[in-house]
């Protein structure tokens, strides 16, 4: 289960360290094998430990091909999927295709989501955290306890 946010830098070669805690649960749950992705919907990446990548991709792929919101989908999710892995650091080096289609630059936010990560540039993360809430509650949120 990952959980909180870390402030983190990517150096110019586009390689970022990930925090301890956050390894250390990635190395038990999948030997440091991950697949970083695009958000279908938010300029962000999406990490996933492989373990869990190989849970849902087959779900993906299922969706049906003659709906064009499944292929646009399909193509974020699966076309910008990138295996990595952990080097002796802790460090991953994140690919210049994913670095842009997330606007990434060197200062990040890495925030835990339960089964996956989010990857944001640092102040675009600020940017949503700031934005107001939207007055159009769905039912599943409003009937959330806290």
């Amino acid at each position: 289960m990952f959980t909180g946010n870390y402030s983190i830098n990517m150096d110019a070669k586009g390689r970022m360290a990930i925090p301890t805690k956050i390894r250390e649960g990635l190395v038990e749950l999948c030997a440091g094998r991950l697949v970083v992705t695009a958000h279908t919907e938010d300029k962000c990446l999406l990490v996933y430990p492989e373990s869990r990548w190989k849970e849902i991709l087959p779900a993906i792929q299922a969706l049906p091909a003659m709906n064009r919101q499944a292929r646009r989908v399909q193509r974020l999710l699966i076309g910008h999927a990138c295996s990595l892995e952990l080097d002796g650091n802790g460090r991953i080096l994140v690919p210049p295709t994913l670095r842009s289609h997330a606007c990434l630059d060197k200062k990040l936010m890495l925030a835990g989501l339960g089964d996956k990560l989010e990857l944001w540039d640092e102040s675009a993360w600020t940017a949503l955290m700031e934005e107001p809430g939207d007055d159009d509650i769905p039912a599943e949120l409003q009937s959330l306890v806290l």
